[in-house]
């Protein structure tokens, strides 16, 4: 024992502090092949530029902790962590792929399309899909829910109407954040208080005061784009797309029983995955009872018998939908899901996870960290500085949790010591952590949105208002002194 002791102390003893230098060097590596990436593939880098640009960055890593004294079996048990840490969401997206596919087929997705066509005006159109989306994600808890459910349709209802799909996104995901962000049943709402040290309602009325100015700013944003719109040829070309899915879809309310069910069980709390898949199920059923003929020419097979059914839902699950209606909008728009429509998102997020996992086991994120804390030497530093580290916990770890997490523990002390009230804390964990996510192409938050929503990430960026937004006024607020007040418990202890 004591042998193995004087081991361990040699080794540590031999491992080098990173210094800030060292730190930036696979942070420059990677911003700069992200940025080449962008400029020489446009949206289609996240389809294999991106992740080769997260490779090289997380073997710049690797260097630098080789040369600091770590061992490639450290480094390679990191690298197993992140990718461990991202199979939940993984299979999540496998399993959303094909509730995509199973819900085009079953005309789930179309009749939420046709209806949505029916009640929505282009007027209203965008603001009121982010109201929609805000208060199903407020019931539920869950922005990857409505997302990858009421999103789609309302992605659908936008290509009928000829209105902008990257518009469209960045409502629907700024509407889901805000739900997310507000609901108790939300697991990120839960996550950030309990790191923060403080209560989930007393975390939920602090953040009234920086969430709802941000919602009521993109709301406003929303609605001037929306009575801009030039709404004369949006009648013609909703005829056209009810016309269209009438004719390859059978439409009835029936149709909408998968997405109650699911909704139900997301309110109810149970597992994402097991919730998912009664969604799957549910829409393969339906699909049997009503859309037999869609289902045989999915299939490609002249007789239509059992195995041709089974067979094209099959396709379904793995590859997703096709529709070949004559009209190129609407058939784009619906094929599309299947489990094989995830993989490059899946590689994606991999890569990301890879690069985090390296960052932070060489202790290079933690200089990051600890360097930008020399700079909060006040209030208003101290929640930008938090505010940058969960931005760049995003970016650098790939995913929203750690986000929360990781900037939580390394600063609740900090706040504690300036006898600063940990809602403070908790609050700007949100305002940067959790609403920040979606806006980068290889987390987590951001490669699910755009594999669901068919969007990319580059493209609908601009118009998350409420993302976007949300973290400036959060800086503002510490700047200003706004709702910044001391630790109503002074005694409270780490």
């Amino acid at each position: 024992m004591k042998s193995f002791d004087t081991t361990q102390n040699q080794k540590n003893s031999a491992l080098q502090p990173p210094s800030v230098l060292q730190a930036c060097i696979p942070i420059t590596v990677l911003v700069l092949l992200l940025s080449l990436s962008v400029y020489l593939f446009g949206e289609d880098s996240s389809y294999g530029p991106n992740q080769i640009a997260l490779c090289v960055g997380a073997a710049a890593a690797a260097l630098v902790g080789w040369k600091n004294g770590r061992t490639w079996l450290e480094i390679e048990e990191s690298i197993i962590h992140g990718i461990t840490v991202a199979i939940k969401p993984l299979l999540i997206l496998f399993c959303v792929g094909s509730l995509i596919g199973s819900w085009i087929l079953s005309g789930t997705v179309p009749t939420m399309i046709y209806y949505s066509l029916l009640i929505l005006d282009p007027s209203i159109f965008y603001s009121a899909s982010c109201i929609i989306c805000a208060l199903i994600a407020l019931s539920i808890g869950s922005s990857w829910t409505v997302a990858g459910t009421v999103g789609i349709a309302l992605i659908g209802a936008a290509a009928g109407l000829g209105m902008s799909l990257e518009i469209t996104a960045g409502a629907i995901i700024s509407g889901s954040y805000f739900g997310d962000k507000m609901s108790p049943l939300s697991e990120t709402t839960n996550l950030a208080p309990a790191v923060a040290g403080t209560d989930l309602f007393g975390h939920i009325g602090h953040m009234v005061w920086t969430t709802f100015p941000s919602i009521v700013i993109a709301l406003i944003l929303f609605t001037i784009i929306g009575f801009n719109i030039d709404t004369s040829t949006t009648s013609s070309n909703l005829e056209i797309t009810l016309q269209l899915l009438s004719e390859n879809f059978s439409i009835n309310v029936f149709m909408l029983v998968p997405v109650i069910m699911l909704l139900i069980m997301a309110n109810k709390k149970f597992p994402p995955i097991p919730t998912i898949l009664t969604g799957v199920i549910l829409g393969i059923l339906i699909a049997l009872i009503f859309q037999q003929g869609a289902i045989s020419s999915l299939s490609r097979e002249t007789e239509n018998n059992a195995l041709t059914l089974f067979k094209g839902i099959w396709i379904t699950l793995f590859d997703g939908f096709a529709l070949n209606s004559g009209n190129d909008t609407l058939d784009n728009l619906m094929t599309r899901g299947g489990m094989s429509s995830m993989l490059s998102t899946v590689w994606l997020v991999l890569c990301a996870m890879v690069f985090g996992g390296v960052m932070e086991k060489t202790g290079l994120l933690q200089r990051l960290v600890d360097y930008a804390l020399s700079f909060a030497h006040n209030t208003g530093t101290l929640i930008a500085t938090t505010i940058a580290t969960c931005v760049g916990a995003n970016i650098i770890t790939s995913d929203q949790y750690i986000s929360v997490v990781l900037p939580g523990r390394m600063y609740k002390l900090e706040f504690q010591s300036r006898k600063l009230d940990p809602r403070i804390l908790s609050r700007t964990l949100e305002d940067a952590g959790t609403i920040t996510s979606p806006l980068i192409p290889w987390n987590t938050c951001g490669a699910y949105m755009s594999a669901t929503l068919g969007v990319a990430t580059i493209a609908y960026l601009p118009f998350c208002f409420f993302n976007i937004i949300n973290p400036f006024v959060a800086l503002i607020y510490g700047f200003l002194n706004i709702k910044v007040h001391p630790e109503p418990n002074p005694v409270l202890q780490e």
